[in-house]
């Protein structure tokens, strides 16, 4: 008989996908195809800049189909056996939870407080269990929502381990009436849980409407003659485990580093390696696991799931990090803003966790805290051995701290740590000047210098030769709060943009990793494909052009109807748009959802891509920084509210005079203009250069900006304002002078 401690805790399995490696290959044949007619059609009629420029655009979509095809070509799926773990209760690591909010305005607390309270309620043993909310807009609001939380948890939390429940963010679990469920016990028990609920929920949502006026006494006296970009440390213990209590409450510290306006802060980067610093003191345990304030637990065994890989007895100690996908309770049907990325999840990071493993998103990630403390695999590069000197220039000038980082580096869970009587020394690393002269944000820790510190720090994990994996388990780990409406999903799209294009131009560009790094080859396509996504709006919108061109000059690129290579481009956009559409199929969702996300793409790479990449030219030239943007979380704190997803309103798209909106309605508006010229010369006795695939094209483009077509004819928040609409009326009416001008 196999002993309990031997029998291997998952599984990793191939998932097999014959269909759409097959349309993988016709695609890049058809790629190759395109590339070789339009070289021989230079070869033959000379050299023009027009099919230059489209041969030019044609071979970037070439190169980055290929890297595509290498990151979904082998993916993979892990089983996992946490029922096999909880015969080794004893064995389980501590792990220490970051939660990150940084605006109690834009994040409200009341989102904050469900995501705590989620978590205080996991399954997992209280006493190995510390969690640490990092609240960077120093919010006396943020703090009093958590304390009263804490009486909220004490009812909330066995409740919850009592019955078995789900889903332990409070107000998902009572958006469901289940007064009637059950037997009459559990009946009495939810009725007088929900009304405890909504009384928390008054208690914070009622004095955060006038919480600035109020007097700051007590434990909020600290908070007194603060602001959010100019304050000391504050960090409290809320509640903490002191008798150690497996079935109690979880430690629960609230944290708001010090912030100097002289002194840069690195946003999340920065607060997560303050949190890195300050746990490490009080818990140190070998595990982190780090969300965002409005991703909540929805699969309780979620911590169990991630040591199933982190302990397994068979395999090696490899996985730096383990990342879940990021999933949306609020997401509206058939994805209306191609903003719930669940075919990316499934056909992208699933296919990168069959190579060397997913990249980092910024939340749902268990991490070993000797990775994040520098270390590689092979523990070569730093140890404990190391002299005090090393150490110290290595993690700062804590004495403390540099005694307590021997023992993560080693992964061991008995350093002596108290909570209450540490605060005099957490305090020293949690100040705004600590990490001067030290390896914090270069070396160790969450990276500086993108403002997608997740990708940046998670690429470089893997160039030290670390591996991660990706777990979907069901239900899923976690779920947040998807973005609405136009302005917030671009502002994402063009934050991440920015990010990877501020890796690309630096000395971290996996261009170098590619070189020097330990990366495997096809994790270096994938690292690659990344972060040329940055990028990738210039050949678009090159291409985008070419056909409103051809219109307006009376010229194509494209090959005539009546031509036999014409079937290529016809062949390629219908393989292309039949594979995008099987995958959507394959995961649950519909033909219209696949439109959405394909439009969405485009007005994503035209509008918030264009603007990243403007943002990190200014940058580069050094009249500019990129700045961090919080946007706005929107939830349903209330358990009596209602689902209005079925509001029509809700999935339409609105605007603002952000510039994120220029280039798209410029392009709209040039594709307008082309056929109307196009129409207009057709009713002329000229010879028609252009064909039937540049007005194709055109109609295309115009179908999917079609929210904007409609946005010009609107009013209010859903009408395009007219600043956005005189700008991309003289960028067009420049295109169109220059088209003209190039015909004489």
């Amino acid at each position: 008989m196999v002993e309990p401690n031997a029998l291997p805790l998952y599984e990793k399995v191939g998932v097999r996908r014959p269909v759409q490696r097959v349309l993988d290959v016709t695609i890049f044949f058809l790629l190759i195809s395109l590339l070789v007619y339009r070289l021989l059609f230079l070869h033959r009629h000379g050299f023009t800049w027009l099919h230059v420029l489209a041969f030019l655009c044609e071979c970037w979509f070439t190169f980055t189909w290929a890297l595509l095809v290498n990151v979904t070509w082998n993916p993979v799926d892990y089983k996992t056996y946490p029922e096999r773990l909880l015969k080794r209760v004893e064995d389980l690591p501590p792990v220490d939870v970051f939660v990150t909010t940084a605006d109690s305005v834009l994040e409200p607390p009341i989102i904050t407080v469900n995501t705590v309270l989620s978590l205080l309620a996991v399954d997992y043993p209280a006493n190995k269990l510390a969690i640490y909310v990092s609240d960077d807009g120093c919010s006396p609001l943020t703090f009093y929502s958590l304390t009263e939380a804490l009486k909220f948890a004490k009812t909330w939390v066995p409740f919850c381990k009592k019955y078995k429940v789900e889903v332990r963010a409070p107000f998902r679990y009572f958006s469901n009436d289940l007064s009637s469920d059950g037997t009459e016990e559990f009946q009495c028990e939810w009725r007088r849980v929900k009304d405890e609920y909504e009384k928390l929920r008054r208690t914070i949502e009622e004095p955060a409407k006038n919480f600035a006026s109020r007097e700051l006494t007590g434990d909020l006296a600290d908070f007194s003659n603060t602001n959010s970009k100019d304050h000391p440390p504050i960090i409290k213990v809320i509640w903490e485990n002191k008798e150690g209590l497996w079935d109690g409450l979880p430690h629960l510290i609230y944290v708001s580093r010090e912030k100097k306006p002289q002194h840069p802060h690195h946003y999340k980067a920065g607060a997560m390696n303050a949190l890195a610093r300050i746990s490490g003191l009080m818990t140190n345990a070998p595990y982190m696991l780090n969300v965002d304030c409005d991703m909540f637990v929805n699969n309780p065994a979620v911590l169990l799931q991630g040591m199933c890989l982190y302990l397994d007895p068979i395999i090696d100690k490899e996985y730096a990090f383990i990342q879940f996908p990021q999933c949306f309770y609020n997401g509206l049907k058939d994805d209306p803003f191609g903003n719930q990325w669940i075919v990316m999840m499934e056909f992208t990071f699933r296919g990168a966790a069959g190579i060397q493993g997913p990249s980092y998103m910024g939340t749902g990630c268990i991490h070993r805290r000797k990775v994040m403390y520098g270390q590689s695999p092979d523990g070569t590069n730093i140890s404990g051995k190391h002299c005090d000197d090393e150490l110290h220039k290595t993690f700062g000038n804590s004495k403390d701290f540099v005694n307590s980082a021997p023992h993560a580096l080693r992964s061991l869970t008995d350093y002596p740590h108290g909570l209450s009587n540490s605060i005099k020394t957490v305090n020293e690393v949690a100040t705004s000047d600590y990490e001067r002269a030290s390896c914090w944000g270069t070396k160790v820790g969450w990276l500086y210098g993108s403002l997608l510190e997740d990708m940046l720090t998670g690429s470089e994990i893997h160039k030290k030769g670390w591996k991660s994996a990706y777990l979907t388990p069901t239900p899923p780990a976690f779920l947040g709060c998807a973005p609405s409406g136009g302005p917030i999903p671009l502002n994402h799209q063009k934050r991440a943009m920015t990010g990877l294009l501020e890796i690309l131009f630096s000395k971290r560009c996996p261009m170098f990793s590619a070189l020097f790094g330990k990366l495997q080859f096809r994790q270096r396509m994938y690292s690659v494909w990344i972060c040329l996504w940055g990028i990738r709006s210039i050949p678009e919108i090159c291409y985008a052009t070419l056909p409103a061109f051809c219109l307006i000059a009376n010229s194509h690129f494209l090959p005539k109807v009546q031509e036999p290579v014409a079937c290529i481009p016809i062949l390629l956009f219908v393989f292309y748009n039949l594979q995008q559409l099987l995958q959507y199929l394959e995961t649950g969702q519909s033909a219209r959802a696949w439109w959405n996300n394909e439009r969405m793409a485009r007005i994503n790479t035209i509008c918030a891509s264009s603007l990243g990449a403007v943002a990190v030219v200014l940058k580069l030239l050094g009249l500019s920084e990129t700045v961090f943007e919080v946007t706005k979380k929107e939830t349903s704190s209330s358990s009596d509210d209602t689902d209005s997803s079925s509001d029509g309103d809700l999935g339409r798209f609105t605007f603002d005079e952000s510039p994120v909106f220029v280039p798209g309605t410029t392009i709209l508006i040039i594709q307008l203009a082309a056929l109307s010229v196009a129409l207009l010369r057709i009713r002329q006795p000229v010879v028609q250069e252009f064909g039937v695939g540049e007005v194709m094209c055109c109609v295309w483009l115009i179908l999917c900006f079609w929210s904007f077509l409609k946005g010009m004819f609107a009013e209010g928040k859903y009408g395009l304002p007219w600043p956005t609409l005189r700008k991309s009326s003289a960028l067009a009416f420049l295109f169109v002078y220059f088209c003209i001008m190039s015909t004489k």
